[in-house]
């Protein structure tokens, strides 16, 4: 049966603080901040086994050891990786060279700028035959096998099957009835224990028989049992990587035999193993190798065995909830009793439940795969996380650093996951001795760099792919995201080591950085858009990387107090930048620095948005954001798994919640698997973390120094509520809303200082919290963004609504002291004209001969109203600073002088006087009801000019 959502309720704390301000606030405008969530939603299940391993089978990981599930019920088939399996680096046969040039190239480089240079763009295979060679065992990304577990005694007739992953424990699980006995399974792998664990039951004793084995595509293996322990071990044939794995078996009841390469378990109650892996890698140039796994792998599965299912099972759910549970989303679904592939595969984008909850379950699926292919002590997620079915996969399931490994990682501060970010830390880290190589033989400069792709072993260079293979810029890229992980951390020792990136980077920039003949400004060069068009100088992603990697290391320095004398150097150098934002035809962003430069227009990298997303040199109702707006129309909604969802991204940046979640329903529609994996096609992981980051960013936003609540929330999500965000500055972050415009949020910051948070509350009636002192707060509010001093480990909590006022004061009475002989009338501030100058007819103004004392504009609402704020727009044109040392006045009673001070001290009257100029537009709080308005300026030098007065209700 389908539940009902509970209606939200009123709580008493909140209607203790509406009333404290004495607020009235709309009938179901506020939400509850306790609200119940909607029923549990996430399980993935099926109702048949998997017949293919991209699609339907289900993955279980603990960053460095994966396995997908197929829940077959004759044969059961586990496919499992361990992430440093790989071919290729040192060791190869044929030699590796980290994708350095194998001999000197002197004068290529200066060839190729030059070419650029006289003809505005270069051929890239052209330079690709200048500047690139083959890759020389740059290797690929291996399976490390199949466990088979062949079921005696049952028959291809079942009944009552369900597959199942639930993401919340981790855990994966197959049910059935075959010959009237019911069987089940479970499977997970654990972080804390290292292993893989499997435990196989029935409902009647004795039922348990299989024959585990082990199966592999490559023959470089021997496969040896004893004691109930299955023993695999190898040695890659290309590299010389040694590999182990062992299983070891155990069972209640029956027994438990031995024998070649295979480990029976007859007439049992039930059966556990337990699987441990690893290899002789480690992640240290130039050898990249360590100790034979033997003993780690022993170690780690004879502990294991020595539990039981319960103690490991508890360990690895209570590890994998102490991050999973961090974040829990309500968007109004209602989980159906449907198949998950039913449930996508009917899946529109529109208003239902059954809607809601798969993109819900999205999203959390995104969140529980980065926690499984990506934990401390592994190799960071991969092109495919960490799983992988071939010896051949697709791109060789490397790190692309054109976009594919940093949108692996785009959620894990955001989504409270920053933990799951330490792999690709210690990944970069370690790009950086390499990097410095490749670095001096290719440039001749210090600092360190990375290209297009690399791998476990350090691979900086270059190879021939001429569309994919020059990319200096993914060091900026890099280190930059390594610093934005230290802001959403406030770790001060991630901080030291993204500086330490940040600086090698900006190393080799101040030294590569060329002067354009066009303009004179510093460019890169030769760059490449990926991936497509010709060579240039200064493309457009190129400069915004390189930019947001100079604006990070000066903010870096300075937050460390470190490096004076160069960070001066790097201001000097951004100074004098090409900042790679120019408008160009049909006011869109141009990709290239020469307008007439065009590639493919719908393609999928949209790589001139980097200064929108991840950058932040582009914000929403901006020039640069309008015509990123038209970039993006212009490229259409289509693209490849990853593309969606680096559009949800854009389009959430811009503001624009419905077009956000349009590209969430295309990714969903036509761009992710059974098992809800992304597909390129094929499957890509990316896609999946990007399309998580991106329906965080829709919920909240930090990138430009202010909090952003709910900043591009769409209509299909009317109600609901996500709690244990993050935003920049270890700030947590819960919101609720309604269908009605309320919004409840909290917040808790872990330093103290100022916090500027942006809602529409408070642009509207709402109240804020001191929750931990029980006190309300104030603060400077401008339009709707609010900015108060906060205490670290306090939580403040925001009531209001977000509706849009009404302006209460559109064509009231108005009178003024005088009027200027130029029918400057007092009706003009109230007319809705808001342009301010004078001649517009749109501006009120007092006598200029004789002048008054003290001047005033005032106008009547009829009745006391509620009140949230009033909007002063100043006059423009020649007399702007003539709104300066002035009154606000509001009161429900008439003023009785015309003195302001002595109005200001009238009682009942609200005042908030102003002694600088206003600037074109001034909104004030004002939280009160009222009837009378006035402005007054104070002294006799001058008329009032005022163009606009607004007051909303």
């Amino acid at each position: 049966m389908r539940r009902p959502l509970s209606k939200p309720s009123f709580t008493a704390a909140a209607a203790a603080v509406v009333l404290s301000a004495g607020l009235v606030l709309p009938p179901g405008a506020v939400p509850a901040a306790d609200a119940q969530q909607a029923p549990d939603g996430n399980t993935l299940w099926y109702d048949e086994p998997a017949t293919d391993w991209e699609s339907r089978a289900l993955p279980v990981g603990n960053g460095a050891l994966g396995a997908m599930v197929f829940g077959g019920v004759t044969s059961e088939q586990l496919q499992f990786n361990e992430k440093s399996l790989w071919t290729g680096g040192p060791g190869s046969a044929g030699g590796y060279n980290f994708g350095n040039w194998t001999s000197p190239r002197p004068g290529a480089l200066d060839e190729v700028i030059n070419t650029i240079n006289q003809n505005g763009q270069a051929d890239p295979n052209w330079v690709a035959g200048k500047l690139g060679q083959p890759k020389t065992n740059f290797g690929a990304y291996q399976t490390f096998g199949d466990l088979r577990l062949d079921m005696a005694g049952q028959s291809t007739s079942y009944s009552g099957y369900r597959r199942e992953l639930n993401i919340g424990d981790a855990t994966a699980k197959v049910a059935y009835t075959n010959n009237g006995v019911g069987y089940d399974r479970e499977y997970f792998v654990s972080h804390p224990d290292q292993v893989m664990v499997g435990r196989l039951g029935a409902n009647q004793p004795g039922k348990v028989s299989f024959t585990l084995r082990y199966t592999s595509p490559r023959s470089d293996f021997t496969a040896t049992a004893s004691g109930g322990r299955l023993t695999i071990r190898g040695k890659l044939a290309n590299n010389g990587m040694v590999f182990e794995a062992q299983i070891q078996v155990r069972a209640d009841g029956g027994t438990v035999t031995s024998s070649g390469s295979a480990v029976t378990v007859s007439g049992a109650n039930s059966a556990t193993f337990v699987l441990g892996a690893g290899t002789d890698y480690a992640d240290t140039y130039p050898n990249y190798r360590g100790t034979d796994p033997a003993g780690r792998v022993k170690s780690v599965v004879d502990a294991a065995a020595a539990k039981s299912f319960t103690t490991l099972r508890a360990a690895h759910v209570a590890d994998h909830k102490a991050l999973f549970d961090r974040v829990k989303l309500n968007i109004g679904q209602v989980m159906p009793n449907k198949p998950t592939d039913d449930l996508r595969a009917a899946y529109t984008g529109g208003s239902s439940p059954d809607d809601r909850a798969l993109e819900a379950l999205y999203y959390q699926y995104g969140r529980y795969l980065l926690i499984a292919s990506s934990r401390t002590g592994s190799l960071p997620a991969n092109l495919q996380g960490v799983w992988n079915n071939s010896t051949s996969p697709p791109w060789s399931a490397d790190y692309h650093t054109n976009i594919n490994v940093q949108m692996n990682y785009w959620l894990a501060g955001q989504a409270n996951l920053a933990e799951t970010a330490e792999p690709f830390v210690r990944f970069v880290e370690a790009l950086k001795a390499p990097g410095q190589v490749t670095a001096n033989s290719m440039f001749g400069t210090g600092g360190w760099l990375v290209h297009n792709e690399t791998n476990p072993f350090g691979y900086t260079g270059v190879h021939n792919w001429a569309t994919a293979f020059w990319f200096p810029e993914a060091n900026g890229w890099l280190a930059s995201q390594v610093y934005d992980l230290a802001t959403f951390s406030n770790d001060p020792a991630l901080l030291n080591r993204a500086y330490s990136l940040l600086k090698g980077a900006s190393e080799f920039w101040l030294a590569n950085l060329r002067t354009d003949p066009r303009d004179g400004k510093l460019v890169a060069t030769p760059t490449y858009s990926p991936e497509h068009g010709p060579f240039t100088a200064g493309d457009s992603m190129a400069q915004q990387i390189v930019w947001g990697l100079f604006t990070d290391t000066i903010a870096a320095s300075t937050a460390l107090g470190a490096d004076t004398t160069f960070r001066n150097q790097v201001r000097d150098k951004l100074n004098a930048m090409d900042p790679g934002l120019r408008i160009g035809s049909g006011g869109r962003l141009q990709e290239w620095k020469s307008d007439a430069i065009t590639g493919e227009p719908q393609h999928r990298h949209v790589s001139h948005l980097y200064a929108l997303h991840p950058g932040h040199q582009i914000s929403a109702g901006t020039a640069f954001g309008d015509a990123a707006k038209a970039t993006l129309t212009d490229r259409g909604d289509g693209g490849t798994g990853w593309s969606k969802a680096w559009k949800i991204n854009f389009w959430a940046r811009l503001l624009d919640g419905d077009h956000a979640h349009k590209m969430l329903s295309e990714q969903l529609k036509s761009s992710t698997l059974a098992n809800l994996f992304d597909t390129h096609p094929p499957f890509q992981i990316d896609g999946n973390f990007g399309g998580t980051a991106g329906v965080t960013e829709m919920l909240l936003q930090s990138q430009n120094g202010e909090i952003h609540i709910l900043p591009a929330k769409p209509g299909a999500w009317p109600s609901g509520s996500v709690t244990g965000l993050k935003a920049r500055g270890n700030v947590a972050v819960d919101v609720s809303w309604t269908s009605a415009g309320g919004v409840d949020f909290t917040i808790k910051p872990t330093t103290s200082g100022n916090l500027t948070v942006r809602s529409g509350v408070f642009a509207g009636r709402y109240t804020l919290t001191n929750t931990t002192t029980g006190q309300p707060v104030g603060g400077t509010v401008t339009g709707d963004r609010m900015t108060f001093a906060a205490t670290a480990g306090h939580t403040y909590r925001a009531v209001g609504t977000t509706w849009k006022p009404a302006n209460l004061a559109l064509n009231a009475p108005a009178s003024q002291s005088s009027t200027y002989s130029n029918g400057a009338v007092a009706g003009r501030a109230v007319d809705g004209n808001t342009n301010g100058a004078f001649f517009s007819g749109s501006v009120t103004h007092t006598s200029d001969r004789p002048l008054d004392t003290n001047p005033w504009w005032q106008v009547d609402l009829g009745a006391s109203r509620w009140v949230s704020s009033v909007t002063l727009w100043n006059r423009t044109d020649c007399c702007s600073d003539r709104l300066r040392q002035y009154y606000v006045f509001a009161s429900d009673t008439p003023f009785t002088s015309t003195d302001p001070q002595v109005t200001a001290a009238q009682p009942g009257v609200w005042s908030r006087f102003q002694a600088p100029a206003a600037e074109p537009t001034l909104s004030l709080p004002v939280n009160r009801t009222a009837r009378y308005f006035r402005v007054q300026l104070v002294g006799s030098d001058r008329p009032l000019s005022l163009a606009e007065f607004q007051v909303f209700g």
